[in-house]
């Protein structure tokens, strides 16, 4: 649209129209540019993050080569401390194995001959030979480079853009079409008609829209950095008020990722203080293990550990042993403290096999409840061991996680939990925090043509995948939903990016920061809850500038054919329409800070509902503005011929758009909230200029008497405050009525 005016203005010889045109082209073009060259650094991160050296057999000797270099077949050596280079079959050896790049679960897991080891993994402790069975793209961490790389979120925005445009284009060109035929009937010349098309058109382009979308959004944004959240694509912001479903990733997300003491269930003749202190003791905390911190962490609260406690020799965990090892001199006493496996550590105690049966049990129980159980013994100086007890360690929930699923669902928002853990896991939590049933994944990629439902139904899903997360999003947006999921690790990377909004908790790695289009800057989940409000408050704004915009479109296109049609005349200039446009489009930017009402429901972009209300609220002003031209024309002769018909033109149009705004931005009666003060500020300036352009006159416009100008704003102000304003609400009541039956 601004390029058929810029060669129509060009074609009439109206140089200083086409150079603004032009201009105005130039900045869209430069605001799109820039907006589209952010670096992809998710896909960046996680080439670099492939980029290891490998220990492999090659003509019958080892050699090391970087990971880009194995192929199928490959004999790879692996210990500990090394990155898993390819996806790797297990010949011999045992390992234990850190997954969590793909699971994002912390919890080492155990790895021997026949099973397989991941590429992206780590070797915590072990030593393995194995055969590469994939490499690069194909092994489960390439394909989640892959998925980054293809994410695409749909643009809503864009969307919204091109439904407004077709709404002011279909508009223009009704009106343009009655005015061409009426010319034809009465033998105007179409010649003559080009003039009316270019003011047409400049009255009807959106120009500040883009820039409408982009500071919204941006002010958004910096409130959402005082809160705790960086965006990184502005278009999230706006996405978040019409966002309805959230998949959170649990470990570091809705729980704390690190293992917290949960209890013990301490043997006859020991307190569970017994327990948790020669567990306590059997801890390193220069290890930096999890296990050992929980339990030091414990015991430092309690005040269990005594001053003159030393350490004099400890051995760590391997896999080997499954246990740790301290003694410790207190008291003048020397004690002996292990923890570990509840099989091994209790055989070491000597623990009959009736009691065995019977703790192994106990611990499997607990386990499908989410707990991991450890075995804990201790010996006094030179004595045997004996078994003081079991203790429970547990990722315990962050504790405004279920405040946050709660507020969430109170704003119409459906959470639905994601996770590597096994099912029971996974399903303890989902209890915790209320969110039903888990599913597992394997279960969702067997679903085929049933799989969208599924996933719309289910709590969350256990045992997942990084293309596990990404289908599920995919699926969930196939499904009509605008979905946000919130991760941390290189897992969640593939739908972090894929998501409308991609959410990187606190902590998280730079992949996940790279891929996510939000970034929380403070512990936990509180940043989200002001982030869809944050999101509702900014299209409530936008909404009120589309119905605006539709509203005096149709006001100003009417207005100028209807006139022309009636007095053969173009009551106002292309120059007039370049002004209203520059006074009143970029004014209107000002409504990015507007005080709104957040809905408690999720948004929709249903443009309908909004153009009829744009569309009557245009027709009532243009009727209005027309009954006020008639009357000018007859009471203050703007028959005559004189220039001063186009300023009575140009400030009735100025009038009416200053006061329709006033009435527009509220969806009760216009008096229920005040503006912003750069909202007040802009329309202030507005009415100020055109009072004062119709007391100098500017190019073709000729001063107005200063009676003129008052009668002008006070038939606008009477009409668009008092009448339109309670045709608004009764067209807000009814349709809101329609909608809820």
């Amino acid at each position: 649209m601004i390029e058929a005016i810029a060669l129509l203005s060009a074609f009439l010889g109206k140089w200083t129209d086409c150079a603004v045109a032009s201009a105005l082209l130039v900045v869209n073009a430069l605001i799109g540019f820039l907006q589209e060259q952010r670096a992809s650094a998710a896909v960046s991160a996680l080439r670099r993050r492939l980029q290891v050296q490998a220990r492999v057999l090659r003509e019958g000797a080892w050699r090391l080569v970087e990971a880009r270099e194995l192929v199928s077949g490959d004999i790879v050596r692996l210990r500990a401390g090394d990155f898993v280079p390819a996806d790797v079959v297990l010949i011999d050896g045992t390992l234990r194995v850190d997954q969590s790049s793909l699971t994002g679960e912390s919890r080492e897991v155990a790895r021997g001959a026949g099973d397989t080891a991941y590429s992206g993994s780590v070797v915590r402790h072990g030593e393995a030979t194995g055969q590469t069975i994939a490499t690069g793209a194909r092994t489960y961490f390439g394909r989640t480079t892959q998925l980054v790389e293809t994410a695409r979120p749909k643009l809503h925005v864009e969307e919204i853009v091109r439904r407004v445009v077709r709404w002011l284009l279909l508009i223009v060109g009704a009106l343009l079409t009655v005015a061409v035929g009426t010319a034809m009937i009465v033998g105007t010349p179409l010649l003559d008609i080009v003039p009316l098309a270019l003011v047409l058109l400049m009255g009807a382009v959106p120009v500040a829209l883009p820039v409408m979308f982009t500071v919204s959004m941006a002010v958004g944004a910096m409130e959402l950095a005082r809160a705790g959240a960086l965006v990184t694509r502005l278009a999230a912001a706006e996405d978040a008020a019409t966002m309805n479903v959230l998949c959170a990733d649990k470990t570091g997300t809705l729980t704390f990722n690190r293992l917290s003491f949960a209890g013990t269930t301490p043997q006859m003749g020991f307190t569970e203080d017994d327990v948790l202190r020669t567990a306590a003791f059997a801890s390193n905390a220069a290890n930096q293990d999890p296990i050992d911190l929980a339990f030091l962490n414990a015991a430092v609260e309690r005040k269990l550990l005594p001053q003159d406690a030393r350490v004099v020799s400890f051995v760590p965990f391997s896999p080997d042993t499954r246990r740790t090892e301290a003694i410790i001199e207190t008291g003048g006493t020397t004690v002996r403290a292990v923890k570990g496996a509840l099989r091994t550590v209790a055989s070491a105690a000597r623990v009959s096999a009736a009691e065995l049966a019977a703790l192994e049990s106990g611990a499997d129980a607990a386990a499908r409840q989410g707990y991991r159980i450890l075995a804990v013994t201790r010996a006094d100086g030179d004595g045997p061991l004996h078994l003081v007890g079991t203790a429970m360690l547990y990722d315990a929930p962050r504790p405004d996680s279920r405040k946050l699923i709660d507020d969430l669902r109170s704003l119409g928002i459906a959470v639905k939990m994601l996770t590597g853990d096994a099912l029971p896991v996974a399903q303890q939590i989902a209890t915790e925090l209320d969110l039903g049933e888990v599913a597992r994944a394997p279960e969702l990629r067997a679903a085929g043509p049933n799989a969208v439902a599924a996933i719309e139904h289910a709590g969350g899903y256990a045992e997942i995948f990084p293309e596990d997360k990404f289908a599920i999003v995919q699926g969930l947006q196939a499904a009509g939903h605008v979905v946000g999921m919130t991760g941390d690790g290189v897992n969640d990377a593939p739908a972090l990016r894929q998501a409308e909004i991609g959410i990187a908790v606190g902590g998280a790695t730079d992949v996940a920061k790279g891929a996510a289009s939000i970034v929380l800057t403070t512990a936990g989940l509180g940043s989200i809850v002001a982030l869809v409000r944050n999101g509702r408050a900014i299209y409530q704004r936008v909404l009120t500038w589309i119905i605006n915009k539709i509203s005096r479109t149709l006001l100003k296109s009417g207005f100028v054919v209807a006139a022309y049609l009636a007095t053969g005349r173009l009551v106002i200039s292309a120059l007039g329409i370049l002004l209203l446009t520059f006074m009143t489009d970029f004014a209107k930017i000002a409504l990015s800070t507007d005080r709104t009402r957040p809905s408690q429901q999720p948004e929709s972009w249903n443009i309908g509902p909004l153009a009829v209300l744009g569309a009557l609220m245009g027709l009532l002003m243009l009727a209005e503005a027309l009954a006020l031209l008639s009357w000018g024309w007859r009471g203050f002769e703007l028959s005559s011929g004189g220039h001063g018909l186009r300023t009575f033109a140009f400030e009735t149009l100025l009038a009416f758009a200053v006061f329709s705004i006033v009435s527009i931005r509220e969806r009760h009666a216009f008096w229920s909230s005040r503006p912003s003060l750069a909202l007040t500020t802009a329309l202030g300036a507005d009415a100020a200029v055109g009072i004062l352009l119709s007391f100098t006159g500017i190019g073709e416009m000729r001063p107005l008497p200063p009676g003129e100008t008052a009668a002008i704003f006070g038939y606008a102000a009477a009409c668009c405050l008092l009448l339109n304003d309670a045709v608004k609400i009764t067209y807000l009541r009814w349709s809101e009525a329609r909608r809820t039956k």
